[in-house]
């Protein structure tokens, strides 16, 4: 699974809105439950990552980066948008 793939599954989910999606469940729910999720997901990578295994981090990090591109989805971001962002610094950091 790449990331891309997971976006287009998610932004198919917001299109389509099944009854019985949790992506379709968080979008009905709306930004602010959105945003919620991002938060909890974020707490849990910070915790596993002071107190967990390797395993444990990977799996928070994994249900943070799911959330992350739900929000993404919400606010009709592209995923491909952060990564130009990402370079556009990286270029800058070369030429200092």
């Amino acid at each position: 699974m790449t990331l891309n793939k997971l976006y287009k599954i998610i932004e198919d989910r917001k299109k389509k809105m099944p009854k019985n999606s949790y992506v379709a469940s968080l979008f009905k729910k709306g930004k602010n439950k959105i945003i919620q999720k991002v938060d909890e997901e974020s707490k849990e990578v910070i915790k596993a990552a002071r107190n967990e295994s390797k395993e444990r981090i990977i799996s928070e990090v994994a249900d943070l980066a799911f959330h992350l591109l739900v929000m993404l989805s919400f606010f009709n971001i592209n995923p491909a948008d952060i990564l130009k962002e990402l370079s556009k610094r990286s270029k800058v950091k070369k030429s200092i």
